[in-house]
């Protein structure tokens, strides 16, 4: 396809940042929120960008947008998404934390928690969590993914199934409209699956972005989690099948009962 300078450099942006808004772009190009919006749909319509509510993410196919893009998609909301998961567990317990920058959040938000033990298959909660001695941390063993610091492969499910805990928080790259939970590594969704399997009781984490993009492999199904916590369900089938199945759905927009 052949692209405008702005479009070229839009993508740029795009590829470096993961996520690009309208109303940003318009404020640096100095045009219209509209010719923006022109411009993102004629990269999308190339599937160089995919749409997502007041902007575009790059890429949304079967390739993963890099790990320090996907720490500034959605910032804001990850760190409400983190508070209220990390509200959500009690001090004195044992939980699991899997890989992703939304479960990270939460390994923040639970800095002031104390006498817990957490096991994980992500260097980064363990870096954070490391230095509190109210909170003892189980790292598990396998293969280190350089890209994100996650340790994936069969010596991390191994591990993982030594263990049944109180809770456990997953993340997911991407939530189906029949509720599947999507992701790109197979060799992670195996890890995430026997997190799944050893807790009593599963927290999902996810902004509301993960609505709009696919991944590849299946983890599992929103019907085999306790409590979902977004910042926001547009999708009506999604907010059915969490009301069919009994799983809380936790909106960081709206004000909870």
């Amino acid at each position: 396809m052949f692209l405008s300078g702005r479009q070229t450099e839009i993508l740029e942006i795009a590829k470096a940042e993961g996520r690009v808004l309208v109303e940003e772009l318009a404020l640096r190009f100095s045009v219209t929120p509209q010719t923006i919006r022109k411009d993102l749909n004629d990269l999308c319509d190339g599937r160089v960008l995919s749409r997502v509510h007041g902007g575009a993410i790059f890429p949304g196919g079967t390739e993963n947008v890099k790990y320090e893009a996907r720490r500034s998609i959605a910032a804001p909301e990850k760190q409400a998404i983190g508070r209220a998961a990390a509200g959500l567990i009690p001090n004195n317990t044992s939980l699991f934390i899997n890989i992703g920058t939304t479960t990270e959040a939460v390994g923040e938000a639970l800095l002031g928690h104390h006498e817990l033990m957490v096991i994980t298959n992500n260097i980064n909660v363990a870096n954070k969590l490391r230095i509190f001695p109210s909170i003892e941390v189980v790292i598990a063993g396998g293969v280190v993914r350089g890209s994100d610091g996650g340790i994936v492969g069969e010596a991390a499910v191994d591990f993982i199934k030594q263990f049944k805990v109180d809770y456990a928080v997953i993340g997911t790259s991407a939530v189906d409209a029949d509720g599947a939970l999507l992701d790109f590594d197979f060799r992670e969704v195996k890890v995430a699956q026997a997190i799944i399997a050893n807790a009593r009781h599963v927290i999902l984490v996810a902004d509301s972005t993960k609505f709009e993009r696919t991944a590849p492999v299946r983890i599992g199904h929103l019907s085999q989690v306790h409590t979902f916590v977004t910042d926001e369900c547009r999708v009506e089938s999604v907010r059915a099948t969490a009301a069919e199945h009994g799983v809380r759905l936790v909106e960081t927009s709206r004000r909870q009962n």
